[in-house]
């Protein structure tokens, strides 16, 4: 019984991890390489497995870190069926088409500088094969994807359909039970339930995302929020821009504006989406309430009423997204990436940056050689489509809207589990954050606290 960490190894993106015995072989999660110079390749690789002795695949959720290389795994010879929540299968038949389509823009982008660009990673066709493999299951029910293996799916409370997986893994006469955290969300926020607590594991697998830091009280973020837009739309006469993870960030700041909104603390807002990706999964999200709290679902039946409410644009065409920028003041735009690496966010940075009238709002992280991350370190001067653009506008990160559980939070999770798991692999977090939390496990009692390295390979 071996596991061999794939992805997600002291950094944050690419999660993914094989499991392997005589009888079978499974991934969970085949995510993408997201920031840094090297990405780019690293993504093209080859995959350092046989792709074709792949029995199945568990995902976690949608996010594309997560996800993103499902359709390279099929067009190189998986055959096998993708197991996911519904809402995560909803998700990724918009997700995985955009994917493919930013690679096409990139392409093309290229070709307009006269730059070299390499092939796509996958086609259009590719992702309609790897769609075909999906198959959606229930949250909480057991799962026989192999005759030597259970597994079942557990709300995570980080976006939409996100999971935390069991898994019961059989060789001969030994049973282990594998815990995979998943992306964990902060619990007692409103909209998505908490994260649901788990109470055996012998190996767990666990995110550590924000292992070295606590996030900033709500109450106190979106006090930060409010000022940082009236001070901007109304006393600067600016715009203020938001790049925003299409699935989950997006719908969460719409819902933190109409919350201050419908409290009073902000006035009438004139709020633009742009981002057809963003406006899908919005609408997704709508069908999904009944994986909202309580908090959340009458915040929903309030915006449902219609009274007071901001101006709420959904733009899909790129003509009107280009007409965005002739906006000089008074709007909120919200725009993909997140990290702020593709998508239509690079056309209203380098039209926004420059300006210092208006306010850039990072509200979540950014991985190491972003865009974003170089916004959120002070660079004074960013390249944007070939250009040098100084940073003129102000720069605010809230911390506290982050999906992902802090410091806090992992070792409340992990202190659910009636006795620790007696291995324990700290995953999907940067080195310093990593280290950090494995610290923190061993002073909680766990033994046997790895930090793996990529590629490396455990017996179980």
């Amino acid at each position: 019984m071996e596991l061999t960490i794939l992805g997600a190894a002291r950094e944050v993106t690419g999660s993914c991890y094989l499991f392997e015995t005589d009888q079978v072989r499974f991934l969970v999660d085949c995510g993408m390489i997201q920031g840094g110079r090297d990405s780019f390749d690293r993504n093209r690789e080859e995959f350092n497995f046989d792709p074709s002795k792949i029995d199945f695949v568990l995902l976690t959720h949608a996010h594309i870190d997560h996800s993103g290389l499902l359709p390279k795994l099929t067009s190189n010879g998986f055959s096998g069926p993708i197991y996911m929540t519904s809402a995560t299968a909803e998700l990724l038949a918009v997700m995985l088409p955009d994917s493919a389509h930013i690679q096409e823009m990139e392409i093309q982008q290229a070709l307009k500088r006269k730059k070299q660009s390499a092939p796509p990673i996958y086609t259009m066709s590719d992702v309609s094969s790897c769609l075909q493999k999906i198959k959606p299951i229930h949250c909480d029910n057991w799962l026989n994807p192999h005759p030597s293996v259970l597994c079942r799916f557990r709300d995570a409370g980080h976006i939409l359909g996100s999971a935390i997986i069991e898994i019961k893994l059989t060789e001969g006469s030994t049973t282990r039970k594998i815990v995979v955290s998943g992306d964990l969300g902060q619990p007692g926020r409103p909209i998505l339930k908490d994260p649901t607590p788990i109470e055996e594991a012998d190996i767990l697998l666990i995110e550590s995302t924000y292992g070295n830091r606590l996030h900033k009280d709500l109450l106190g973020t979106l006090e930060e929020l409010a000022q940082i837009v009236d001070d901007t739309l109304y006393q600067k006469k600016g715009n203020v821009i938001i790049p925003a993870f299409a699935v989950g960030r997006t719908q969460e700041v719409i819902y933190y504006l109409h919350l201050l909104t419908k409290q009073g603390r902000l006035s009438h807002l004139d709020i633009f989406v742009d981002s057809p990706m963003a406006t899908a999964v919005t609408e997704i999200t709508k069908h999904n309430l009944r994986l909202f709290d309580e908090e959340a679902l009458l915040l929903a039946e309030w915006y449902a009423l219609g009274k007071n409410l901001p101006n709420l644009h959904f733009v899909d065409d790129v003509s009107e997204s280009k007409k965005l920028q002739e906006i000089r003041s008074g709007a909120i735009i919200i725009s993909a990436s997140g990290m702020c690496n593709a998508g239509r966010i690079k056309h209203h940075l380098q039209n926004s940056l420059p300006r210092p009238e208006c306010s850039i709002l990072i509200s979540g992280y950014q991985a190491n050689g972003t865009l974003g991350r170089r916004l959120v370190n002070g660079d004074k001067k960013v390249r944007i489509y070939g250009e040098d653009i100084p940073v003129l506008a102000s720069i605010h990160t809230l911390g506290g809207l982050s999906a992902h559980a802090d410091q806090n939070a992992l070792l409340g999770w992990v202190s659910k589990f009636n006795k620790p798991p007696a291995r324990t692999f700290v995953i999907h977090g940067e080195n310093i954050a990593a280290n950090a939390f494995a610290e923190r496990l061993q002073e909680q009692g766990l033994q046997n606290v790895i930090v793996p390295k990529l590629n490396e390979r455990f017996i179980l």
